[in-house]
């Protein structure tokens, strides 16, 4: 299909869709992958659970037919409690209907489909937007910001003069109250060797000593590595106690199930 056509029947759809189908694909821009249940929790937690899970089916099934997402091949469980759910991506269809290009730019990709270590690792970033939306429907605070990959990433010029690119996982921004915390992503799927992660610390440190974080928002993000178990979070404090003693401090550890929590508790001078 031409790219005439596929703007044409792209203006079309958009006549079609409901404010909610457009907030659907929206959710899959800017996060890439989500399951059946996190579609559900975001955008159909009104009702009864069964209403839920019958409207989100109807949904996706709709938003399938239609050509704007694509369901992958795969199941999945583990995300979060209970059976296994289906995965869908936006199609090369649907970045028409949103006007944007694909998440790297220049041509469009049909589907993020892909490799399942991978997708698990998408999904766990999707889980945290998710659990971090729920949290902030309590007035008290507000979730500013979550991007992803790669508008979460940085450029920046290092120390030797060469350029450097950060990639944390997400940047999020939680409002709360008359306080606002920001915070790099990195979500470890117990796969980073030890000195990658050190490498990955010393990047970061390398940002934030290039100041240039602090020019454009006024405040350097506390980098938080989210991990899969106990172990593995004495293991990265272990990397992190290695470090500079004034850098330390722009790191903290957490579990993956705690990241939500974490990143919206307050600090003590906020509580």
């Amino acid at each position: 299909m031409t790219d005439g056509l596929i703007r044409g029947r792209a203006a079309r759809l958009r006549e079609r869709l409901s404010e909610r189908d457009m907030q659907v694909l929206a959710s899959l821009y800017q996060l890439r992958l989500l399951t059946s249940r996190q579609v559900q929790r975001l955008h159909l937690s009104e009702g009864s659970a069964h209403t839920q899970s019958r409207r989100t089916r109807s949904l996706l099934q709709r938003l399938t037919e239609l050509g704007v997402v694509v369901r992958l091949d795969r199941t999945v469980g583990g995300v979060q409690p209970g059976s296994t759910a289906l995965v869908y991506g936006l199609s090369g269809l649907g970045l028409a209907v949103l006007e944007v290009q694909g998440p790297y730019g220049g041509r469009r990709r049909r589907v993020w489909e892909t490799k399942p270590f991978f997708m698990h690792h998408v999904l766990g970033v999707s889980e945290l937007c998710v659990g971090l939306s729920e949290l902030t429907q309590d007035s008290r605070l507000q979730l500013l910001a979550f991007d992803g990959e790669p508008l979460a990433w940085r450029k920046f010029t290092s120390d030797s003069g060469a350029p450097t690119t950060l990639k944390p996982d997400a940047y999020v921004r939680v409002g709360m109250g008359e306080f606002e915390h920001s915070a790099f992503i990195e979500l470890d799927m117990a796969s980073e060797s030890l000195p990658t992660v050190q490498r990955k610390c010393l990047t970061y440190i390398g940002y934030w000593r290039s100041g240039a974080e602090q020019q454009a928002f006024g405040v350097f993000p506390l980098v938080v590595w989210l991990v899969p178990d106990t172990n593995h979070k004495r293991r990265m404090r272990e990397v992190i106690a290695r470090l500079d003693a004034d850098a330390q401090r722009l790191f903290a550890v957490a579990l993956q199930a705690d990241g939500p929590v974490v990143l919206t508790a307050p600090t003590e001078d906020e509580s």
